[in-house]
């Protein structure tokens, strides 16, 4: 069996890793993935840092202009993957 797919994510603040769980929400880490691959996230901001509870990025770059994306896929939130601490979760446009 394959090992979870793990990602690095390079910061002014420092290095933030992160398992995928691919078990748990399949074509949201694939989407993802798709996204690492394509680069699409090299060069863009945190837009969004609430002290203590979260960051939020990957749509704007550094003069706020927003980066074109993909269109949206269905939602995999479960019950059993909660978006406890340390965990990376996708933003949603609607309940898709």
């Amino acid at each position: 069996m394959a090992a979870n797919p793990v990602i690095t994510m390079e910061t002014s603040m420092g290095t933030i890793t992160a398992e995928l769980w691919p078990d748990k929400a399949p074509k949201t880490v694939e989407n993802f993935l798709a996204y690492v691959d394509e680069k699409f996230y090299d060069g863009l901001i945190f837009h969004r840092v609430i002290d203590g509870f979260m960051i939020q990025g990957g749509g704007f770059a550094p003069d706020m202009s927003q980066k074109r994306d993909h269109a949206p896929i269905a939602n995999e939130a479960r019950a059993d993957a909660a978006n406890d601490r340390g965990t990376l979760a996708m933003a949603r446009t609607s309940d898709r």
